[in-house]
């Protein structure tokens, strides 16, 4: 782990190559896993009050979940979580051609139907945060459906810190990336090539 100011970063942030392919996975994340995304209270409301410009874009499975339990639920872990269907797909599942999933709340911000995109969660994937007393640790979910992004990653001469600018950016802030980013040229200048990560 490298401390950056009051977070606690995974070396596997650093190490591993990342960079998703669509066209490979076809969006897997959206749709396998046993629970949603994490969500906080202000993200699900922000969820509402774009679902009027999203809700076209949803399947009659998935509306008829939101009209069930709502665009959230707290799952096994206590967790406050997206809704999803049939114990798997995300609510906010839309397909394009192709069978690619895309996020209906992110096609909806993209072509200007909302000023917000989707939850912290989802833009900072394959990254997880978890909330300590003092700190936030900030971990790489690593899993066979990533693999493609890993080889892409790879491919490209990408990490995954490098990856996800944007959205570490928007979580923590420019200062804190930077540091970041210092940090793990260093790391890299000096471990690299023994922990360089497949």
């Amino acid at each position: 782990m490298l401390q950056i100011q009051d977070t606690l970063v995974s070396l596997d942030l650093i190490e591993r190559f990342f960079c998703c392919d669509l066209d490979a996975c076809l969006g897997a994340c959206c749709v396998e896993g046993d629970a949603g995304a994490p969500l906080n209270i202000e993200e699900v409301e922000r969820i509402e009050e774009s679902m009027p410009e999203a809700w076209a874009d949803l399947t009659p499975a998935a509306k008829e979940t939101i009209n069930d339990q709502g665009v959230a639920y707290v799952d096994e872990e206590g967790d406050l979580v997206t809704s999803i269907v049939n114990g798997r797909d995300c609510v906010f599942c839309t397909y394009a051609p192709g069978g690619k999933t895309l996020c209906a709340l992110e096609k909806a911000y993209r072509e200007g139907r909302t000023k917000w995109c989707k939850p912290a969660s989802c833009r900072l994937y394959p990254v997880r945060l978890k909330q300590y007393d003092g700190f936030t640790a900030v971990n790489l979910h690593i899993w066979k459906i990533c693999k493609s992004a890993e080889t892409h990653g790879r491919k490209l001469g990408i990490r995954a810190y490098q990856f996800l600018k944007d959205p570490l950016s928007a979580r923590f802030g420019e200062k804190w990336y930077e540091e970041l980013c210092i940090t793990a040229d260093e790391y890299l200048r000096r471990y690299g090539e023994r922990n360089d990560a497949s």
